[in-house]
Parts: C-alpha cells; sequence; structure tokens
C-alpha cells in the first residue's frame, strides 16, 4: 500500500436500509438437478469439456453431476462465459477465476461433502431464514449457498464493501472478482499497510453497519478482509450469522476480538470492549433478547 492511501468507506447515500425482514431460502431441487437427471447430449458435452479442462483435473472430485449441471445453467443463462484456473481451494469450497459478461468474475463451488458440516449446522441453526432445514448434507450445503449470497445482498445495501453477489445455482456462487491482471487482491494480513488508523476505522464502521443491517460476519479476521483499489473489502460472509442467531453474541465478540487485536499489533491502542459497543451502539443490541 503506498503512502498516503485511503481506506474509502461505500457512500452510505448510495445504499439502502435493510429491515429485520428475512429472505425465504428454499433449498429444494433447482434447475441444475433436473438438468443432471435429464443429461441431454448438449450438457454431456459440457461436461465433457470440463473434465477435460487442465485447470479442472485434479479437481473431478469437486464436480459431481449436479456440480457440473449447475455450472452449466450459469452458462447458459450468461454468467459464467469462460473459466480459468483455482483462485483458491478448501475443504469448504474451491474459487475459480472465470469471464462473466463483460467482466471477471470468481466462481465459488461449495462441496457437498464438506468436512466441515457440523460446523455449517452451527451456522445455519438458529438462523431464521432456515427454520425446519433438514440434516442432508446436501441441503446444508445448497442452504449454505444461499445463505451467503443473501448475506452479500444485505451487507451490500448496508453499504459495506463486499464482492457484488451475481448469481447462484445450487451448490455454485457467482460474485465480483476481487483483484487485477497480477492477480487477486491480497488479503490484509498479507500487506504492509501505511495508514492502520484509517483502516481501523473503516473496519468499525463497516461492523457497525453490517450490524445495523442485521447480520454479524462470524469470522472476521485480516484473512477475510482484502485491499483492492484503495478499499477494504469484506469476504467470505457465507457463515454470516443475523443477530437473532442463539450464538450472535459470541461470534460478534469474538469478531471484535480479532479485529482488535489484529490492529494492537499494527501499533494502535485497541479494546474489543470499546469496539463492541461501537459496534452495537446507538442502536439497541438485539442480541441480548
Amino acid at each position: 500500500m503506498g503512502q498516503g492511501t485511503e481506506y474509502g468507506l461505500v457512500d452510505l447515500e448510495e445504499a439502502e436500509t435493510p429491515g429485520d425482514e428475512w429472505e425465504e431460502i428454499d433449498v429444494t431441487d433447482t434447475e441444475a438437478d433436473r438438468i443432471a437427471r435429464k443429461r441431454d447430449r448438449k450438457f454431456e458435452q459440457f461436461e465433457e469439456r470440463i473434465k477435460d479442462a487442465d485447470q479442472f483435473k485434479v479437481e473431478q472430485s469437486v464436480f459431481d453431476d449436479a456440480t457440473l449441471a449447475a455450472l452449466y445453467k450459469l452458462v447458459q443463462d450468461g454468467y459464467v462465459e469462460a473459466f480459468g484456473g483455482p483462485l483458491s481451494t478448501g475443504k469448504e469450497a474451491n474459487v475459480y477465476h472465470a469471464q462473466g459478461d463483460g467482466r471477471e468474475v470468481a466462481v465459488k463451488v461449495y462441496r457437498i461433502n464438506a468436512s466441515n458440516f457440523r460446523q455449517m449446522r452451527d451456522y445455519l441453526e438458529g438462523d431464521p431464514r432456515f427454520e425446519g432445514l433438514g440434516g442432508k448434507k446436501k441441503d446444508v450445503v445448497l442452504a449454505w449457498t444461499k445463505k451467503e449470497l443473501a448475506n452479500l445482498r444485505r451487507a451490500q445495501k448496508a453499504g459495506v464493501r463486499v464482492p457484488e453477489p451475481i448469481a447462484a445455482e445450487r451448490n455454485v456462487l457467482v460474485m465480483e472478482y476481487i483483484g487485477n491482471e497480477e492477480g487477486r487482491a491480497k488479503r490484509l494480513g498479507e500487506v504492509h499497510i501505511e495508514n492502520p488508523e484509517t483502516a481501523y476505522e473503516v473496519m468499525r464502521e463497516y461492523m457497525r453497519r453490517l450490524y445495523s443491517a442485521g447480520i454479524i460476519h462470524g469470522d472476521l479476521s485480516e484473512y477475510n478482509v482484502v485491499f483492492d483499489e484503495g478499499q477494504l473489502v469484506i469476504i467470505d460472509v457465507g457463515q454470516a450469522v443475523t443477530v437473532h442467531h442463539p450464538n450472535s453474541r459470541d461470534f460478534l465478540e469474538r469478531d471484535c476480538e480479532n479485529v482488535a487485536s489484529f490492529f494492537s499489533r499494527q501499533g494502535l491502542e485497541t479494546d474489543p470492549d470499546e469496539l463492541l459497543e461501537f459496534v452495537t451502539s446507538p442502536e439497541p443490541d438485539p442480541s441480548r433478547d
């Protein structure tokens, strides 16, 4: 980061004010499931091309028929035009670089057989958007994908800089690519911060805006914030919960401890309790109800 870098906030005048209403999130079969069952000639040709592509050969375990059908549907709908290589790989999901409708996008593919399946349930159970969710792994992962899409939309409406959500199909999420021709944007923990005071103020304000919009990130740290073109961008909001989640207070306190600790290491005097008070005021604290 260059000297004098400003960590510009998103202008609140451009943002809506989300209320306490919640989206109904359906985990029944999608069009991708129907495509996978039908398996017509065009889909089989697409499947063969994907499985033969160099960037996917080592990841074939991620792409079952229904996942390939989800990618096929997103291509047919014009959200994805060409696939690039992987941006990140993990136990929960792989993220790929792709070309979308006139711009670069990131395609996040959640693994149906995710190794942290039980942890996913901990974040979903108690969220009013997922009442009555069954115990099937597929349903949990599909709910998680739609939850991340909904969380991105809610954060964006609240004036928080996040990757723009574009589309979701089954266990595949398409969103804005954050980076440039040199690669993905660097995480906050990977760069030298010239102006930690300003960066901390932006982080505090974004946490407050998320809270005012009724959600808590739940895994916020220097590893889930990236720096892009003069702005801090919060990423990986799949686990974010509503303020009504039974563990929301614990998640928020952990977020405050992580953020305060990171900026303390940058030479600032920070206090997680003061940060918590800032994030939860002046509005009443619904996580105490």
